[in-house]
């Protein structure tokens, strides 16, 4: 479809619905279902609950848009990118649906929107959580008693660069306190990315440029299987499930590499991808006496991936390269955990243990670059436990929370099957984390927390072994990279329609990418992390309110830190936006519009280039009673988003230009018949191990 055409007919449609809004009754109403009584209550989507920001679904605008994840890019700090959940301004997301953890994202695409009851993020997550864990998204769903089959199927077809094609089946069959289910996911995507990288350093004594062009193609075919069963009588339940999930991808990178004025190189890499991942999980809840409340679940984890890349130069006579990785990793994990009333309050108090092994298997099939990226076996394995207690008391109009964390850590690593003494360690870790808040009214309230945290890099960062990128270029991990100690203070408040958070934090040893010179025969350069302290201030004011058919929601805010290496300075601070909007229109249709823009400044040692203006829409509308569900999405319209970047370490300046194929159009259609709750109640056992993993 031509954009000018396109954005005409988005522009009429947009101007219609305002008008139309403006001219009918509210029908934004929060819903409560009380056996067969109905309570309607106009108020707020979202509203802050001390340091939580809690959104009631049923009965507004956002339970027909579709699916979990429509629903989720609509509220306020939360974004959604490409079936990815993030939210601004923190990391390490930790997602639970109907108290069980969230380990892919596919699992909110097969929620429906209809079925979604509350959803609420957590912006200072307590003891109960990991340490490292800086968010927590708890989703809720509406729980359906329909005796049964039920089945749900949603079909997605997408044009980007490439075409890309997804379809989920969900079968279920509830017959009295039990409920069986089984689904599938069959996803093929083929993403297109292209951009050019400029290295400009100073070596032995004169200006030297390394460059490379870059158009990668990196088609996919995942598939999941899902199978498992749930019993639930009186206040009683458990369940288990187990899944699958294999995949496999060829990549290809077809571009150029060239040395300072010499002509440039057509470089080829192919890059063959098999993994796979097998997933065992169960949990039991009960509550005993009517307010001792016990949870255990606990889970088995076992993932390998062998990939095979080959580096050719089909215009000389430079000898091709050939690497292979294979990675295995096994993780067992349990959490127990009881909440019971003590002083006045709630008490929460449990333990947690895992325990991790990976390995990574590099080889380097070729004799030359051999001599400088060796072929290398490394193996990881950590123990861990941990005991947390938190309780929190409302005290009038006063809201007091306070928890402590202690986890023992025990870290062996092996290179070529050799204990590295300094890198394997023992840990005794003890984080606390309190909060207050104060109430002055429904719609007016504040809350300060502090948090001390312990982050662990992933595993990936972790590994010893270099990999080729090209001729001149090289990445790998640091083994030697410290555990992160983070201090967080967080201020919360709402007034009226208005939130603000403000967030600072000190972070001691986390860690951020460099570029610098690799010792080698010829230049090389390596690009690997490593520690570095950095405190930063993160402010956001948001505003949402529904105005009678428009629910509007705006965020501003920025991102400020403070942090120098080798005598550069990376302060220059970033300001946002977000302007999400959702238009319920008359017969059943929905228009979401969501823009979004930021200024050009430093995260870490990167110093990402401004992007003014993106915008996404999509027009929806349901049928047959609001089983069928039909969408047209456009993403990036304006073909505006990017993610350029440079760098400037250890005296490497780094110009990374890339463009991803982020403009394009989908179309999503979901039948659901009898709809039901979402499977399985188990939460996390040790969700940050299985994201280092």
């Amino acid at each position: 479809m031509n954009a000018k055409v396109f954005i005409t007919i988005l522009t009429v449609i947009l101007t219609v619905g305002i008008g139309q809004a403006q001219n009918q009754e509210t029908t934004d109403s929060l819903t409560r279902e009380l056996q067969e009584v109905v309570v309607t209550a106009n108020q707020s989507v979202t509203k802050l609950v001390g340091s939580t920001l809690v959104s009631t679904i049923p009965g507004t605008d956002l339970a027909d848009l579709g699916s979990a994840l429509d629903v989720l890019s609509q509220l306020p700090m939360i974004k959604v990118q490409d079936n990815s959940v993030s939210v601004i301004g923190k990391s390490n997301l930790e997602i639970y649906i109907d108290g069980r953890p969230m380990r892919d994202d596919q699992e909110l695409s097969q929620i429906l929107s209809s079925n979604l009851k509350k959803v609420e993020l957590l912006m200072a997550p307590g003891a109960a959580y990991a340490s490292a864990t800086g968010a927590v998204l708890k989703i809720t769903t509406r729980r359906n008693f329909l005796q049964g089959l039920s089945f749900t199927d949603r079909f997605q077809l997408q044009r980007r660069r490439k075409w890309s094609v997804m379809d989920y089946l969900g079968l279920g069959y509830r017959t009295g306190n039990y409920e069986f289910f089984v689904n599938g996911t069959v996803n093929r995507n083929n993403f297109f990315v292209k951009g050019t990288t400029v290295n400009t350093l100073m070596y032995d004594g004169k200006d030297a440029v390394v460059g490379s062009s870059q158009n990668n193609s990196y088609p996919t075919v995942t598939g999941v299987v899902k199978a498992g069963l749930n019993y639930a009588k009186g206040l009683q339940s458990l369940g288990a499930y187990y899944r699958y999930n294999p995949e496999h991808g060829n990549f290809n990178n077809y571009g150029t590499e060239w040395l300072d004025n010499n002509s440039a190189l057509i470089r080829e890499i192919d890059k063959r991808i098999r993994s796979h991942s097998h997933l065992a999980s169960l949990y039991y809840e009960n509550t005993f006496a009517e307010k001792y409340l016990l949870h255990f679940d606990g889970g088995f984890l076992q993932s390998g991936s062998h990939n095979r890349v080959a580096t050719t130069y089909p215009e000389s006579t430079i000898s091709e390269v050939h690497s292979a990785d294979e990675r295995n990793s096994t993780l067992w994990a349990g959490k127990l955990y009881m909440n019971f009333p003590l002083w006045n309050g709630d008490f929460s108090i449990g333990t947690q243990g895992s325990y991790t092994h990976t390995s990574l298997d590099y080889r380097m099939l070729n004799a030359q670059i051999s001599e400088y990226i060796p072929s290398s076996l490394t193996d990881a394995r950590q123990t861990s436990a941990a005991l947390f207690a938190s309780w929190s008391r409302m005290l009038g109009k006063i809201s007091l929370s306070a928890g402590l964390r202690y986890e023992y850590v025990d870290y062996d690593f092996k290179v070529d099957g050799k204990r590295d003494a300094e890198v394997s360690r023992r840990d005794h870790l003890l984080t606390p984390d309190v909060s207050l808040s104060y109430s002055f009214n429904d719609e007016s309230q504040i809350s300060l927390s502090y948090k001390m945290a312990t982050v662990k890099p992933p595993y990936a960062q972790l590994t010893g072994s270099l990999s080729y990128v090209g001729l001149h270029e090289i990445e790998g991990g640091n083994p030697g990279l410290r555990d992160e100690r983070m201090h967080d203070l967080q201020l919360f408040g709402m007034w009226k329609g208005f939130m603000l958070q403000a967030d600072f934090t000190r972070a001691l040893d986390t860690y951020a990418f460099v570029k610098q010179l690799y010792p080698a025969g010829n230049l090389q350069l390596i690009m690997h992390p490593l520690n570095i302290d950095v405190s930063s201030l993160s402010l956001y004011l948001v505003w949402s309110r529904p105005v009678c058919r428009w629910t509007p929601n705006v965020t501003v805010g920025m991102y400020r830190q403070w942090f120098k290496l080798d005598n550069n300075r990376y302060d220059n601070p970033i300001f946002s936006y977000y302007f999400d909007n959702t238009f319920s229109l008359p017969c059943d249709w929905m228009i979401t519009a969501n823009i979004s823009g930021r200024t050009k400044g430093d995260m870490h040692t990167n110093r990402f280039a401004h992007s003014w203006f993106t915008m996404d829409v999509s027009v929806g509308r349901t049928f047959l009673n609001k089983s069928l569900t039909v969408k047209l999405s456009a993403t990036d319209i304006f073909n505006t988003a990017n993610n350029d970047w440079t760098m400037n370490t250890c005296g490497i300046f780094v110009d990374k230009r890339q463009s991803y194929d982020q403009r394009g159009i989908s179309l999503n259609v979901i039948y659901n018949f009898q709809p039901r709750k979402s499977q399985s109640r188990g939460s996390s056992a040790a969700e940050s191990e299985m994201k280092r993993l």
